[in-house]
């Protein structure tokens, strides 16, 4: 039966007795796991925010009505001219209206769904911004302030203001940053606009907003759905757009076809929208963890290094050993203890590191007009990280100490004192 206590005593007074050694090896455990713990918390916080600056403003589905050609032109009702073969030049898009049929209906049907988390109605339509005799094209869209906010984190992109006012407020606009700067119109001052089929209507400016991207802010502005009505002269079920928030994102795809077949509508899913994005995202997170487990394979070599000639100095201690009663097995369990104490160390001492130098990151003042409300550096401080970075100290060290260990196993303590 196998005498822990001796083991781990022995194990103990050889890692004593080489202080430096010991603490070489349980330094590069601790570089090793700190620095991985450092880059994949800071790196993974960086390309979630890259992701969300995206993604929270995109819908998983975006509902609308294209306008397109007719698939059949009017030669091709002609029974005469039906075995012909017919080119028609110059096609133009057909007459239909922007507007969703039986838009609220179907909303009421998408948020029975129990894949789906919300489904918001939208009103898109091209205005003119007035100021004086400028006038400066622009887009306008009807919106459920608070559910935007809820569903789409919209608050995060408004930088003066809030959701809140622009929803209490019936003739408010939340105007683009881009087009407050070019207008020099501050919160409180009234916006002039005017849409394409004619009018002025004048808008009070209840707060700001900065998606992060300068064409789009030049632009773009928000208002309550009712209001964007009043100003086309639309009826209160007049919806040009549907973006719907699902629970699993990977239920897009088959969540657009659906909607496709079942109400003869466009439906564009989040990841054929921005398929470019997600390949972008998926290269970033390669090379992180590449990166990542690099750090941890080199400390694992460090390791093994160090044990490797911890055996060849302790050859007259092992021959010793096995003289007085030791077995193999017995001298193994003690490498591999030595092994194991080192790893468990420097991988706690690591996990702290790793910990300070990414919360000292998350303090670092990170200011850019592309992210209004990002204000330090992103860490993701994701426990599975933590788990990682220790299990992966606990089995290099374990791996490390096995191959020398065996070699301890296997020596012959005859020949080593015979060479003394």
């Amino acid at each position: 039966m196998t005498n822990w206590k001796v083991i781990l005593s022995i194990a103990k007074t050889h890692l004593l007795t080489k202080i430096k050694q010991t603490s070489t090896a349980a330094l590069g455990v601790t570089f090793g796991i700190g620095s991985y713990i450092t880059l994949v918390c800071f790196m993974t916080g960086l390309n979630n925010m890259l992701d969300n600056l995206i993604l929270n403003q995109t819908p998983h589905v975006h509902i609308y009505n294209e306008i397109e050609p007719s698939a059949k032109q009017p030669i091709s009702l002609y029974d005469d001219l039906s075995e012909s073969f017919n080119v028609v030049h110059s096609i133009k898009p057909k007459l239909s209206q922007k507007k969703i049929h039986n838009a609220l209906p179907i909303i009421k049907h998408l948020e029975a769904n129990e894949n789906v988390y919300g489904a918001l109605p939208q009103i898109k339509t091209q205005i003119f911004y007035i100021a004086g005799s400028i006038e400066i094209g622009g887009n306008l869209t009807g919106i459920n302030p608070l559910d935007e906010a809820k569903f789409f984190n919209m608050a995060d992109y408004i930088v003066e203001g809030s959701a809140k006012a622009l929803h209490n407020t019936d003739n408010g606009i939340l105007l683009g940053i881009g087009i407050a700067k070019k207008m020099s119109l501050k919160v409180g001052d009234r916006v002039q606009i005017s849409p394409i089929n004619g009018g002025i209507f004048p808008l009070k400016i209840v707060g700001f907003y900065q998606s992060g991207i300068a064409d789009l802010d030049a632009i773009q502005s928000f208002a309550n759905i009712k209001t964007v009505q009043r100003i086309l002269g639309k009826a209160q079920n007049y919806i040009t757009d549907i973006n719907v928030k699902l629970y699993d994102i990977e239920k897009s795809i088959p969540l657009s076809k659906q909607i496709e077949k079942q109400f003869k509508l466009t439906a564009i899913d989040i990841k054929t929208a921005n398929a470019q994005f997600e390949t972008g995202t998926t290269i970033r997170n390669l090379i992180t963890y590449a990166v990542s487990i690099t750090l941890l394979i080199v400390a694992g070599f460090g390791i093994y290094n160090i044990l490797n000639m911890l055996i060849y100095e302790k050859m007259n201690d092992i021959a010793i050993l096995k003289a007085t009663g030791f077995s193999g097995k017995d001298v193994q369990l003690i490498f591999m203890s030595q092994a194991m104490i080192i790893g468990f160390v420097g991988g706690v001492l690591g996990l702290l590191i790793g910990f300070g130098l990414a919360n000292l990151i998350g303090t670092i003042p990170f200011q850019t007009e592309a992210l209004p409300t990002v204000e330090t550096y992103p860490i993701n401080m994701n426990p599975y990280f933590f788990i990682i970075g220790f299990t992966f100290a606990m089995l290099s060290t374990f791996l490390a100490g096995y191959l020398p260990s065996k070699k301890a196993k296997k020596i012959d303590p005859v020949k080593i004192i015979r060479g003394q």
